[in-house]
């Protein structure tokens, strides 16, 4: 090695350790003014941090002493106002304390009062006892004999005033009522005047010729039995040219047999094997007829939403009728007279009308069903069909002497109406003598009665009575009892009047 190269050699051994003796105190002074540094800066941050803790603790003083003083001042208000109203609420009690003393001092004083004048009353009555039992030994009578002799008295006195003053009262008001009751009616039956023809029990049916008759009697009457035991009806084959006639009292069935015959006659085979299947036919059709009437009739009314099983039932009522009317017409002339009377007294036109449309719905089925027909229509409409009650009970209602609703009022006013029309109704000639005699026997059931009579075909009875047991006054009140007695004994179509009649005759002869 060279000397040259030794020499760096030993430079470098000892300059390393020497450089980094150096570096390291360098980075020691470096680093100790590195702190002063950051121990400055901390110092100075500390104490602004200080002044600004300072600043807000001397706001937040001031703030304090603010919500302070506010505080004070609003306390100092309260108590002010507290003991105002302290005050107001020690002057009230005052005069309440004295108002009470008053009231309590005048109650007193009524109490005082009173048993001053209970005192005064019982010396009062013992005066009127002492008058009374005086009046009794001088009269000989007692005070309730004395009281009758007084109202038999007043009674005799004022019973003819008495009477002509209830007269008065009772015309001048049933001549109202009637006036305002006849325009109400006779404008609802101007508005709805149906026609109508009285239902006959026989039907005519018309041959092409009298040859026919042979075949519709059949070999041995064979075929003629055979249509009367499957329809129910009763042929009545008889001299009369180019015409048979159909008799029964159901008219469903006389319209089927007509029908039946119609296409017998029409076919011109007639034996038991075609009337069979002629019969089928016609009560097929009479079953399309009958629902279709049905819905005709509620289409004629204006009620939609009717189950088409009620409206087959209503449909049955085409070929019922009572006294000779057709009782489906009769419906639905009830249901119109029904829905305009409702309208006149503000009643409420739709229960009106549908009571009107079914309120004779039970004689549809009532051969069927045991029962009267409105106990059967009820529970139809109610039970089967849901109807509401102020409906169903129109089937009861239109029956009742005294309806429970406005609408059962007005459908039984409609159904007298529609049926005391002249020529809607028809009784037989025993019916209507027994009605006649009926309607005497109630009248003459009455004490006084000397003689009744029925007249105008039922419409009026008219009693005459003994005037030495009967007077005035007392024959109003049997004028009023017979009528109430028909009406809860008989059933009959419209209305009855009544008529008494008292008459006292003298006679003297001068000789």
């Amino acid at each position: 090695m060279s000397a040259e190269n030794l020499i760096w050699v030993i430079l470098t051994f000892v300059g390393i350790p020497g450089g980094m003796i150096t570096g390291y105190f360098a980075r020691k002074v470096w680093a100790a003014k590195q702190i002063d540094t950051a121990e400055a800066r901390l110092q100075q941050l500390t104490q602004e941090t200080n002044n600004k803790q300072k600043e807000i603790l001397l706001k937040a003083k001031d703030q304090a002493l603010q919500i302070v003083e506010d505080a004070k001042r609003e306390e100092r208000i309260r108590r002010t106002e507290i003991t105002q109203l302290q005050s107001r609420l020690e002057k009230r009690e005052g005069l309440f304390d004295q108002k009470l003393i008053d009231l309590e001092n005048r109650q007193q004083k009524l109490q005082d009062r009173a048993t001053e004048i209970e005192a005064i009353k019982g010396q009062i009555e013992k005066i009127r006892q002492d008058q009374t039992d005086k009046l009794e030994r001088i009269s000989g009578l007692s005070r309730e004999e004395a009281k009758n002799i007084l109202l038999e008295n007043v009674e005799t006195s004022v019973k003819d005033d008495l009477f002509q003053r209830v007269k008065h009262l009772e015309k001048t008001g049933l001549e109202e009522y009637e006036r305002k009751a006849r325009e109400i009616m006779s404008s609802a039956m101007q508005r709805y005047a149906a026609s109508h023809a009285a239902e006959t029990t026989t039907t005519v049916i018309n041959l092409p010729s009298d040859e026919m008759k042979g075949r519709i009697i059949g070999r041995e009457g064979r075929n003629i039995k055979t249509i009367e035991q499957l329809t129910g009806v009763e042929i009545i084959v008889d001299d009369t040219p180019e015409s048979i006639l159909v008799s029964g009292f159901s008219p469903i069935r006389r319209h089927l047999a007509k029908r039946a015959l119609e296409k017998l006659i029409q076919d011109g085979r007639i034996h038991p094997g075609r009337i069979e299947e002629a019969i089928d036919q016609a009560k097929k059709e009479l079953a399309r007829d009958i629902r279709e009437a049905g819905e005709e009739a509620a289409y004629e009314v204006g009620i939609a939403g009717i189950d088409p099983k009620l409206l087959q039932i209503l449909g049955r009522l085409k070929y019922r009728t009572s006294y000779g009317q057709n009782q489906l017409r009769h419906s639905i002339e009830v249901a119109h007279i029904s829905s305009m009377l409702a309208e006149e007294l503000g009643a409420n036109v739709s229960i009106a009308k549908k009571g009107g449309l079914f309120h004779d719905i039970g004689k549809a089925v009532d051969h069927e069903i045991q029962g009267s027909h409105t106990e059967i229509g009820y529970d139809i409409l109610k039970r089967k069909f849901g109807f509401p009650e102020e409906i169903a009970y129109i089937c009861i209602g239109h029956h009742d002497d005294q309806p429970k609703t406005i609408e059962a009022v007005i459908v039984k006013v409609a159904d007298a109406l529609s049926g005391a029309r002249p020529g809607a109704r028809k009784d037989t000639y025993e019916q209507y003598v027994k009605r006649l005699e009926d309607l005497e026997a109630i009248a003459k059931s009455f004490d006084g009665v000397e003689k009744t009579y029925a007249i105008q075909a039922g419409r009026e009875v008219r009693v005459f009575v003994t005037p030495e047991k009967i007077d005035d006054w007392t024959a109003t009140k049997m004028a009023k009892d017979i009528a109430t007695k028909i009406q809860q004994e008989l059933k009959y179509p419209g209305e009855i009047k009544v008529t008494v009649i008292r008459e006292k005759r003298v006679i003297e002869y001068a000789r």
